[in-house]
């Protein structure tokens, strides 16, 4: 059962919340992040990325940089910019983007909840991106961006989170980029102990984003209980920041694939090796797939639309994904892409930036790219379900959880 509690969050001063609330340290690259924090000075990315503070020629990841983020933390703090609550409170954190609404509940997760299975992962983790968070996480005394879990469906809980949002909410801005923010507390002590209760009888939780920030956590929590042997479990340290969200309210995105090559063949005998796996149609106009099995293609300034010849319908959880049909049937055998993890041929794009992304990407340094029809969240839940792993970037979750809107510290 998922075992979560309450905390003592550390948030922004009322008021500060837009100018703070910054999107996830890994949706930069260093020039891109240090233009948002030169741009926003309140922006929690200057303590997610403190490097964007420093001189250009100090290293992502040396050690002044961590030690510099938990200045910078905890400046903030004795300046009043950031305040504790008083007490444990659970919070519910809404997200609007184009008019779709999704609501989640800002809690700590139980560290061996994840040890122990009950919180399932769909991806590996890389070690030098998880010893980053790992620094960043241990040097702070902190946890500062939540990791995003998801549940299913909950009757209980949804009729509970539609009552408190009747209530005055805590904060409520439209950041930059249109999406709306806002939260309700909840600090009454029957209430908390209500949402503990529910989530007792929740057999599973599953990380939807934030595999390395998950992985970093537990990290620390094995570290500081071997500083602390006589540990109860009851430490913060033993918990981790997390927003849980039901599995009705998220919306993945598709995850497309762009090619700089067609592994020296020519555009006929690519078309001709893809028609022996796909049905291909030639497309008028940008094709975005409309169901499970099509895949857009945005091939010298033409869409066609593919359809697997193969049956995967109730196949095995994993290759049944269209992402591992494309890889099986068209980028491994015909492109010659292997590990997409490392080879360098191969580049994605997010759902968010749309299809005019994929041409623009093809104009520029690719030859071709490929639309995919989004992972749903059964599939995910399913692949998590069998013990397995999805292959990477194969979901993309939008809108994006803020860092420093809530904060976990560990002592």
């Amino acid at each position: 059962m998922a075992k979560i509690k309450a905390f003592s969050c550390i948030r922004p001063k009322k008021g500060l919340e837009k100018q703070i609330a910054a999107l996830p340290y890994d949706v930069y690259n260093r020039e891109e992040a240090k233009a948002v924090v030169e741009r926003e000075p309140y922006s929690f990315l200057q303590i997610d990325r403190a490097e964007t503070t420093m001189a250009d020629d100090i290293a992502t990841y040396d050690e002044r940089v961590y030690q510099k983020a938990n200045d910078l933390l905890w400046e903030m703090i004795e300046k009043g910019e950031l305040v504790q609550e008083e007490k444990p409170c659970y919070y519910l954190y809404e997200q609007i983007m184009n008019g779709r609404s999704q609501t989640g509940l800002v809690a700590c997760s139980a560290v061996d909840d994840y040890l122990n299975g009950v919180i399932k992962k769909h991806e590996n983790t890389r070690a030098d991106k998880e010893q980053d968070r790992i620094n960043h996480v241990n040097i702070c005394n902190a946890q500062t961006g939540p990791i995003f879990l998801a549940y299913r469906y909950n009757k209980q809980m949804a009729e509970f989170m539609q009552e408190v949002k009747q209530r005055a909410a805590m904060f409520s801005f439209v950041a930059a980029d249109g999406i709306t923010h806002q939260a309700w507390r909840i600090d009454e002590g029957s209430e908390i102990e209500k949402i503990t209760a529910i989530f007792d009888t929740v057999d599973y939780t599953y990380i939807a984003d934030g595999h390395h920030r998950a992985a970093s956590a537990v990290a620390v929590s094995k570290m500081r209980r071997e500083e602390n042997p006589s540990y109860t479990g009851a430490e913060e340290f033993n918990y981790f920041l997390s927003v849980l969200f039901a599995d009705e309210e998220l919306y993945i995105m598709d995850y497309n694939r762009i090619v700089t090559d067609l592994n020296d063949l020519t555009e006929d005998t690519f078309l001709a090796k893809v028609s022996k796996k796909f049905t291909v149609e030639k497309y008028e106009k940008p094709y975005k797939p409309e169901q499970k099995g099509n895949i857009g293609m945005y091939l010298n300034k033409e869409w066609y639309k593919l359809t697997v010849k193969s049956e995967y319908e109730n196949k095995d959880p994993v290759e049944g994904l269209d992402v591992s049909i494309l890889q099986k049937e068209l980028l491994t055998p015909i492109l010659g892409i292997g590990d997409i993890k490392i080879d360098k041929r191969i580049d994605f794009v997010g759902g968010i930036r749309g299809l005019a992304e994929l041409e623009r990407r093809v104009a520029v340094d690719a030859k071709v790219a490929f639309a995919m029809y989004p992972t749903a969240i059964s599939e995910l839940f399913a692949v998590a379900d069998s013990g397995r792993l999805m292959p990477p970037k194969s979901t993309w979750f939008e809108p994006k959880l803020r860092s420093g809107l809530f904060i976990h510290k560990l002592v």
